[in-house]
């Protein structure tokens, strides 16, 4: 898909900018319907199509000579608004602590920014566990299926979310920890 789109003339950043698109109209359809079923029950559809369409910006950018500063930053900066405009919506379902799904956001965002601050120390883009962003939209798409499925939000939910907070603090002081330790080697 990567070559085929590469020949066709489309860039990484185009599919990158398309990705984001996604996210943000699926997250506005949760935001205006919140806890309706049918966009609960898209969400990991589009979940899965973000994610291949982030791996395949990623292989058009490497193995097509498209990588270029502008696309970093621009696919970093699309990575963590698409999750914000996934993931925020949730706070608007009835039952979901609004507080809670914040902290896992802005949990998900410094995981994000603990990865890309390895170049900084002269080592590579850490992608360290275990909540990391495949991780999370894993995470958010089955809690997307069981409200969507009709299961009541509650304490189960804000447990959830707890746990998705613990390992995105783990996941900060993993990826900080061996993206140090690499950097000192």
């Amino acid at each position: 898909m990567a070559a085929w789109l590469a020949r066709a003339g489309i860039t990484a950043n185009a599919v990158t900018i398309a990705a984001l698109l996604l996210s943000v109209a699926q997250g506005a359809w949760l935001a205006f319907e919140p806890g309706a079923v049918l966009p609960l029950l898209i969400l990991p559809v589009t979940l899965f199509i973000r994610m291949a369409l982030n791996a395949i910006d990623g292989l058009m950018a490497k193995e097509h000579g498209m990588m270029t500063p502008h696309g970093a930053v621009l696919n970093e900066l699309c990575d963590v608004i698409s999750d914000a405009a996934l993931y925020l919506p949730f706070a608007l379902i009835p039952g979901v602590s609004p507080g809670l799904v914040a902290l896992v956001v802005v949990a998900g965002i410094v995981v994000e920014m603990s990865g890309v601050l390895g170049p900084m120390i002269k080592a590579s883009r850490r992608y360290d566990g275990p909540l990391g962003k495949s991780d999370r939209a894993i995470a958010f798409g089955l809690l997307a299926v069981l409200l969507g499925l009709g299961v009541t939000p509650g304490l189960w939910t804000s447990g959830y979310l707890a746990i998705l907070l613990a390992l995105s603090a783990y996941t900060v002081v993993n990826r900080a920890r061996r993206g140090v330790a690499e950097a000192q080697a």
